[in-house]
């Protein structure tokens, strides 16, 4: 099978440091190169991939210190246009801004929303272009928009090999990702604090999150239980994860994913996360971590957490969260694509005028 991937350009695939969208593009690129199909991926020309790479900026944007990637992606959208002939099969992961130039060839076209849909001011796109199919990356993601023309639900997966399995014997918990109200490093610090255990925070901080880091987070950072240490990439990870006691995943957004939790599952390390968003659909509670809804309740899965067999941890990313697992539940789907006819969307959802 042809088949062109179309990543964002804010980062290199796979990206330097902070980057979940393009690690997964770079992780199911490679799976289905492995798998014995012809993939071209158009990203940044400092991306590395076993694919054709046909680079439409020469370096990811965002650590170019450009802001504004809407001229970018344009201009890239009228490279993989002018190329529509030569795939089967044009995966999108852009959001929406393709529809209204890919229409006419939908019947070939797959978009993975990668992030939350529970903003109104996104769905007119979705209304306007229901010839357009979609495919999200959990059930509950969806969910405000539960009428689209999703086509599949896939679940993302990395490669075994990219984190070993870790000992855990570094008696700290871990936080990893980035520095902003939805993802609660404030909660992620009380919790560790009331267990009696150091925290070490991987994470960035947007410009649009440089406040909020400075005000609420900062003054939290003081004392020797708590060691913020930037941003991480893959290489770090392993000795990251590995050896925690636990992740914390405190969000209070509801997260579309979270990759993080099989990255830490990966390493044998159990994810201690609040019920949101995704969650449910990723932790199996007392197996791979423990699910909460309150600080009381993870201090407690953090002291339950030492009696969960890192072993089993990782045996269930293995049997759930491989990039191999996840390149073929997006085959299956590819096949499909011929057959499917227009979906009905929004028939009238609320909030929406009709």
């Amino acid at each position: 099978m042809r088949i062109a991937h179309i990543a964002p350009l804010a980062e290199a695939v796979p990206p330097k440091l902070y980057g979940g969208t393009e690690r997964v593009i770079w992780w199911l690129t490679e799976a289905l190169v492995d798998l014995g199909h012809d993939v071209t991926l158009f990203a940044s020309g400092d991306s590395v991939t076993s694919a054709t790479l046909v680079p439409c900026a020469p370096t990811g944007l965002r650590l170019a210190g450009i802001n504004d990637h809407l001229a970018s992606l344009i201009a890239m959208q009228d490279r993989v246009l002018a190329r529509q002939d030569e795939y089967d099969v044009l995966h999108f992961h852009t959001d929406f801004l393709h529809f209204p130039t890919f229409r006419h060839v939908a019947h070939k076209c797959v978009t993975t929303l990668h992030g939350r849909q529970d903003f109104p001011d996104f769905w007119p796109a979705y209304r306007a272009f229901p010839e357009m199919k979609l495919v999200s990356i959990s059930d509950d993601q969806r969910r405000p928009i539960a009428d689209a023309n999703f086509i599949g639900t896939v679940h993302h997966g990395l490669p075994p090999g990219l984190i070993p399995a870790g000992d855990g014997t570094g008696d700290y918990l871990a936080f990893i990702g980035r520095i902003s109200p939805e993802k609660r490093p404030d909660r992620a610090i009380e919790i560790a604090r009331r267990a009696g255990l150091k925290l070490k925070i991987a994470a960035k901080v947007d410009r649009a999150d440089q406040a909020y880091y400075d005000e609420r987070i900062k003054p939290l950072l003081d004392g020797p239980d708590v060691e913020f240490i930037g941003e991480i990439g893959d290489a770090q990870k392993p000795a990251f994860l590995g050896g925690a006691r636990a992740l914390l995943f405190p969000i209070d957004w509801p997260e579309p994913f979270g990759l993080v939790m099989i990255e830490a599952m990966a390493a044998g390390t159990p994810v201690i996360a609040w019920r949101n968003g995704s969650t449910p659909e990723v932790i199996e509670h007392g197996r791979s971590g423990f699910l909460v809804e309150s600080i009381t309740e993870a201090v407690a899965a953090v002291h339950d957490s030492a009696d969960l067999p890192r072993a089993g941890v990782r045996a269930a990313f293995e049997q759930r969260f491989t990039a191999e697992r996840m390149a073929r539940d997006y085959l299956s789907l590819y096949r499909t694509l011929g057959a499917e006819g227009r979906g009905a969307l929004f028939a009238n959802p609320v909030g929406v005028a009709a």
